[in-house]
Formats: structure tokens, C-alpha cells, sequence
């Protein structure tokens, strides 16, 4: 015996039926078996309006949490790949393309300013690695009016992250 899985569009229509009562119900049900399903929904009543301040209190988030990665590089990785579930989770709440290639942007800048430059630990340098990359294929799938925004703020962050790391090398990551 299995359950039948149903989708978008099925339970769409569904909700179309119901009172609003009884939606509101089930997302206070929604929100009590998940912590991420209460954010979401925390994020849509009450962050959703301002997504500019919601963009600034994540980077202060992820600021204050670069201001506390560890020495070691091994437990700097773990670290970082926590800041990086975090900066994940909320740009999928906001769902926008510019919004992810802006928190991308801040964690690769906040990665050159505090991470160990003279690391030759190589997960770690791979976490700036495959972000830049992010950050480079997210922008080429912008808009050009878009692009045009972004591409000064990622050749600053190659520029200053040529000139603190020495394994980095700029011509790799360009556009």
C-alpha cells in the first residue's frame, strides 16, 4: 500500500475550495512539523514587503558570522559551508535572481577579508572557488540591463581577491 502523491496544480485546485479559515489552519499545521516551513512563512508575513532590509539583515548576519570562523582550517570550512546553508535557505525564500548574486557577492567579499590567506588547505579554497563560479553563471543568466549592474561589484571582488590571495589567480573567474 503506497499514498498517492499529488501536485502543484492538484492541490491548487483544492485550495481553491477551502475557506480561508481553513488555509490558515493548515499552514499554522505547515509550520509546526518544520522549522524551515515557519521561516518561509515568517519571512512571507512579515519580511516579504522589504526585501532590500531583508537582504541588509542577512548580510549582517553572515557579517557577524564571518567575524567568528575559526583559526583551523578545517573547522573554517564547516563554518563557511554553514553560512553558505544559511544564504542558501533564505535566497530561495525570496526566490530572485539579483537577491542570491547579492548575498553571493557579500559572502565572496566577506571570504577575502576574513578567511586565511595563507591556506594551502584545499576544501577551503574551493568554497570561494565554486561561489565565484555561482556568482559568474547566476550573472550570465541575468538580463544585460541586470548584468551591467553586477559585473562592476564582481570584478572588484576578483581585483581585491588577486590581490590578498596569493593562490588566486583573477583571469580563471573573468566574464
Amino acid at each position: 500500500m503506497s499514498t498517492t502523491v499529488y501536485g502543484l496544480q492538484d492541490i491548487k485546485k483544492e485550495l481553491q475550495h477551502l475557506s480561508n479559515l481553513q488555509i490558515a489552519e493548515l499552514c499554522l499545521r505547515l509550520a509546526r512539523h518544520k522549522k524551515e516551513n515557519k521561516e518561509l512563512l515568517a519571512y512571507l508575513l512579515f519580511e516579504a514587503d522589504n526585501e532590500t532590509a531583508f537582504i541588509e539583515k542577512v548580510k549582517a548576519e553572515a557579517g557577524f558570522m564571518f567575524s567568528q570562523l575559526p583559526v583551523r582550517s578545517y573547522e573554517a570550512a564547516k563554518y563557511l559551508r554553514k553560512i553558505l546553508r544559511l544564504l542558501g535557505k533564505y535566497s530561495k525564500f525570496m526566490t530572485s535572481k539579483e537577491a542570491e548574486i547579492g548575498l553571493l557577492i557579500n559572502f565572496c567579499t566577506n571570504y577575502v577579508q576574513y578567511a586565511d590567506r595563507r591556506t594551502a588547505y584545499k576544501p577551503l579554497r574551493l568554497i570561494l572557488v565554486r561561489q565565484i563560479e555561482k556568482v559568474r553563471t547566476a550573472i550570465g543568466k541575468l538580463h544585460e540591463d541586470l548584468q551591467y549592474d553586477f559585473i562592476n561589484d564582481y570584478n572588484l571582488l576578483l581585483d581585491d581577491a588577486e590581490k590578498k590571495l596569493v593562490w588566486f589567480n583573477k583571469n580563471d573567474h573573468l566574464l
